[in-house]
């Protein structure tokens, strides 16, 4: 069995028993007979699955461990925390984060109007709420309407244009102010893809000749009582503690220093996002070098040692860990559609009576390969498949010959591969790297893994069956888009093995996990392909159940998103189907199954046991 690294991704939130991938939580469903249950339904394409309790599960781990650490600790004050919606703003999951964080000070983080919207009409009042990002008169408008509701919210400043703002929407709407928050600029910087939110250069935060000023002017606009939080950001995805406890010395000794200027009301630190989950699925090649436990404590730690020093209180810690609380909680499964190799067998052979000598010899490697000499014969039949490619260029032989050639070499690599199965993958993946099976999936990666395309990322992909027998293809995965970038090849550093099978007799799907954080909302329409089917499984004490089932959007559905006038779309192919050369009764027939393709999704829909 090969657990695909399970036990370094999974956080026990999914384990592998009787060759399946299964919840790890109540009576342990298998997520391929959630999946069937669905598409008996006849939901087809792509499905992403959400799991609410894995929300609660994070939501508690972040509490529960930074609680202990104060209490460890004995550090006089308090825990807060906020999600920033623009990780993932979709109902199915913000609404149970919110219904999960009642009995918690946690809150929601907003970015532009419309979150601080939602999160004005969802956050519990007396749970806090900050206002991140660049703001207009609006906006901050906005924050002072909430204060008047009576949230707890804090408007983080992000440069001295938007102090002044606050300051004259505050002469014309009074009282209740919101909290004021001042971002800064610290010199610590983070590591990996992210690194640039931090550092001097980073795109927010006030230096210190800029918060001194800002001091100024709320002391000069008597808002000084008003100023509650600093914040930084020193990225989404904190592989090392290092920089985070170097961010945290910075921002803790500008806390006290902004304290003894005067700033009596400064009771907070919020140490922004950033707390890593993992997502390797290989020994060795881990995110992050940490724990939840670890990462706390040291936050608790190094802010009770400044302020103990300076003989100033210690502050309140905010934190804004989004892809912590969300990546988990969401399942990316595609159909495999194609394995492009299939063609390949004996069947598809057309020798001639008389052959190339060079093909004659690879029917000879073919039929004697033995596990002796399997890696000396597989070389051989490469050499021999550059040598007749080389011929078919010059005009030496012709594409028969050349076809047979391409079926010998693939039936050479596949016998090849069955004889060493039981060999260590190290030796399979020494003869697999340029002959990796390409794995054709109903989804597009642009639309529900952006990520991957636009910054390497990757996430922990795997079979949701037959895991108790052991994959032997290497695997490149291409997506169903024109785009050659829809392609997740295969990484011999990080290598990916699948299962050969005959998709025309058996089903076989994939599993992308931790794909909850803001892959759906960066998700894009390449091709005008749509957001896959979701739906939420609940758990209860009599099993589970599939709720809020919402199937990927019609074609005509996202034209009319995009501004086409589907109507006259509409019109337009029924006038030309009329005015076609179609006799009558073929016409309606078209039109017909024309209309069909309107009403569902761009997805494809594969024939399976004769059942589209």
């Amino acid at each position: 069995m090969m657990n695909y690294g399970i036990q370094f991704w999974s956080n026990d939130d999914f384990i592998i028993e009787d060759g399946k991938v299964k919840v790890n939580h109540r009576h342990q469903p298998a997520l391929i007979d959630i999946v069937k249950k669905v598409r008996e339904d006849g939901y087809r394409g792509p499905l992403l699955l959400r799991f609410p309790h894995l929300i609660q599960k994070q939501i508690n781990q972040i509490f529960k461990n930074f609680n202990h650490a104060i209490k460890t600790y004995h550090y006089d004050a308090s825990f807060r925390a906020v999600f920033p919606l623009k990780v993932n703003q979709f109902p199915n999951f913000v609404l149970p984060l919110v219904r999960y964080a009642q009995e918690l000070d946690y809150g929601l983080e907003a970015g532009s109007k419309a979150e601080l919207i939602l999160a004005m009409a969802y956050t519990r009042l007396g749970a806090p709420i900050t206002v991140n990002g660049f703001k207009d008169r609006e906006m901050i408008s906005l924050g002072f309407i909430a204060a008047s509701m009576g949230h707890d919210i804090t408007l983080t400043i992000e440069g001295l244009g938007e102090l002044e703002t606050i300051i004259e929407v505050s002469k014309v709407m009074g009282k209740p102010c919101p909290n004021i928050g001042l971002r800064i600029r610290l010199h610590s910087t983070g590591v990996g893809i992210w690194a640039k939110s931090g550092g001097i250069n980073a795109k927010f935060g006030l230096t210190s000749t800029e918060l001194l000023e800002a001091v100024k002017m709320l002391e000069k606009s008597n808002l000084l009582k008003k100023f509650t939080m600093i914040h930084f950001h020193i990225g989404s995805q904190i592989s090392d503690i290092s920089p985070l406890k170097k961010a945290i010395r910075e921002a803790g000794n500008i806390y006290v220093e902004l304290r003894k200027m005067g700033a009596k009301h400064l009771k907070g630190v919020n140490i922004g996002g950033g707390l890593a989950i993992e997502y390797t699925q290989h020994e060795g090649k881990q995110d992050r070098n940490y724990t939840l436990e670890e990462f706390a404590g040291d936050v608790i730690f190094a802010l009770k040692e400044i302020a103990k020093d300076k003989k100033e209180p210690a502050p309140d810690i905010y934190i804004e860990s989004g892809r912590f609380i969300a990546a988990s909680h969401a399942v990316l499964v595609a159909p495999v559609l194609e394995l492009f190799s299939q063609e390949y067998t004996e069947d598809a052979l057309n020798l001639k009576e008389k052959n190339p000598p060079l093909i004659e010899e690879l029917v000879d490697l073919y039929k004697s390969i033995n596990e002796r000499y399997a890696i000396e014969y597989l070389h051989d039949s490469l050499d021999h498949l550059e040598s007749l490619l080389t011929l078919f260029d010059l005009g030496y032989i012709d594409l028969q010959d050349r076809s047979n050639t391409e079926i010998l070499v693939h039936l050479i690599i596949k016998k090849v591969i069955r004889i060493l199965k039981h060999k260590n993958h190290s030796d399979i993946i020494r003869i697999q790297k340029e002959v990796q099976e390409r794995y054709l999936l109903n989804c597009s990666f642009f639309q529900s893994i952006p990520d991957f395309w636009g910054l390497g990322q990757n996430f922990p992909v795997m079979p949701l069956d037959r895991l108790n027998t052991r994959p032997t293809r290497s695997a490149s995965l291409w997506d169903i888009t024109c785009d050659s970038d829809g392609e997740i090849t295969f990484n011999i550093k990080r290598p990916l093995f699948l299962h050969d099978i005959d998709v025309k007799k058996e089903e076989y799907f994939l599993g992308f996990f931790l794909v909850g954080a803001y892959q759906e909302v960066l998700g894009m329409r390449h091709n005008l392909f749509t957001h896959p089917t979701e739906f939420t499984i609940e758990f209860n004490d009599d099993g589970h159940q599939i709720e809020n089932l919402q199937e990927a959007q019609t074609i005509l559905d996202v034209l009319d998103d995009i501004d086409y006038n589907t109507k006259e779309i509409e019109r337009n192919l029924r006038q030309r189907i009329e005015e076609s050369i179609l006799d009558e009764e073929t016409r309606k027939e078209v039109l017909g199954q024309l209309y069909v393709m309107l009403s569902e999704n761009g997805y494809l829909r594969t024939v399976f046991n004769g059942e589209r």
